[in-house]
């Protein structure tokens, strides 16, 4: 399996995102230009200049139409993804944290950070069919007391908004009333994604804790825990296989006080039910940032602090392994 290596950034990956047909590679990063590939090549398309800070994160609609990115520069932006025009920019007091658009692309929500004085907030905000009747309106402001946001996405059928904190806590909203329907603390330090199953009936959550967690979305209870020796950036589930997948490394700050032999800069492949590992993929010179599946299940990419962007097709071989448990000392490289 030979990955296809992608180096449009400066600084280092803060999410990855595919499209919902996974022909286009979102990118964003610390630097402020977010980017657009074929997933199939990794040819760039191009990039969406606006920015004047970093890009901590990135959403696209259904139908690729729009793109939605948030910035260390007090901003939200949408785009327009087949020109890279801004059709709108939403002006904060802190930086925006997180960004989703809802089932349906009418409406998506942009979470603030907490500092300067101020809370971390989510915004929802209704999102027109045409970008020139488009408002700095909110539909509802959610203030979020006690520890900062880290992540936030729509659940399912755009019934909840379910948010992941500095402090371990997840966290379920109501996005009609913005009342918090229940809490729950499933990680010990910060987590630092979540992302949810096709059907959204579960996630995966993953956190500094050195763990990540498939947990069931109406209950906020953890089905499955996926323990490593190192704190655990990024966690996506296969749509093919009963499999799930974490990046992360130690801080890129300590990195050069340990051999490179220690950091574990790979990516990991857990089997979902038995929580046992069944492989790993290296390659990153720095801890893995950000991970995301293609919808179809055949490929899979990891974004790091290295600034490149991994696309990897796997083998027909990965479709066709069986897990062994009498074999299984032998970790297969994929």
């Amino acid at each position: 399996m030979r990955p296809i290596l992608l180096h449009g950034h400066l600084r280092s990956l803060t999410r990855i995102r595919y499209n919902s047909d996974g022909d286009l590679l979102f990118s964003a990063s610390k630097d402020n230009k977010p980017c657009v590939w074929y997933s199939a090549n990794g040819e760039r398309l191009g990039t969406f200049n606006g920015h004047n800070g970093a890009v901590w994160d990135l959403d696209v609609t259904h139908n690729s139409r729009y793109l939605m990115t948030g910035s260390a520069d007090n901003t939200c932006k949408m785009w327009e993804v087949e020109t890279g025009k801004c059709v709108y920019t939403w002006e904060t007091r802190t930086a925006v944290r997180a960004v989703s658009f809802a089932l349906g692309d009418e409406k998506a929500l942009f979470v603030t950070d907490a500092t300067m004085g101020q809370q971390s907030t989510i915004h929802i905000v209704p999102i027109e069919a045409d970008p020139e009747d488009q408002t700095s309106d909110v539909l509802r402001t959610i203030v979020v007391t006690g520890a900062k946001v880290t992540v936030a996405v729509w659940g399912n059928l755009n019934r909840t908004i379910v948010t992941g904190h500095e402090d371990g806590t997840i966290t379920e909203w109501n996005p009609d009333t913005g009342a918090k329907v229940k809490s729950s603390k499933n990680h010990e330090k910060a987590i630092t994604d979540i992302q949810f199953s096709a059907d959204k009936s579960h996630f995966m959550s993953s956190s500094k804790d050195h763990t990540a967690h498939l947990t069931d979305s109406k209950t906020l209870k953890v089905m499955k825990s996926f323990v490593t020796e190192r704190p655990v950036n990024s966690a996506c589930l296969s749509p093919l296989r009963p499999h799930v997948v974490l990046g992360g490394g130690q801080d890129a700050m300590d990195v050069t006080t340990t051999s490179l032999k220690g950091n574990k800069f790979e990516s990991r492949f857990y089997h979902a039910v038995f929580e046992d590992e069944i492989g790993r993929v290296k390659g990153h010179f720095g801890p893995i940032n950000t991970l995301a599946f293609h919808p179809s299940g055949r490929s899979f990419s990891s974004g790091g602090e290295d600034g490149f962007i991994r696309v990897h097709h796997l083998d027909e071989d990965y479709f066709e392994f069986k897990y062994d448990e009498e074999n299984f000392d032998d970790l297969p490289q994929l």
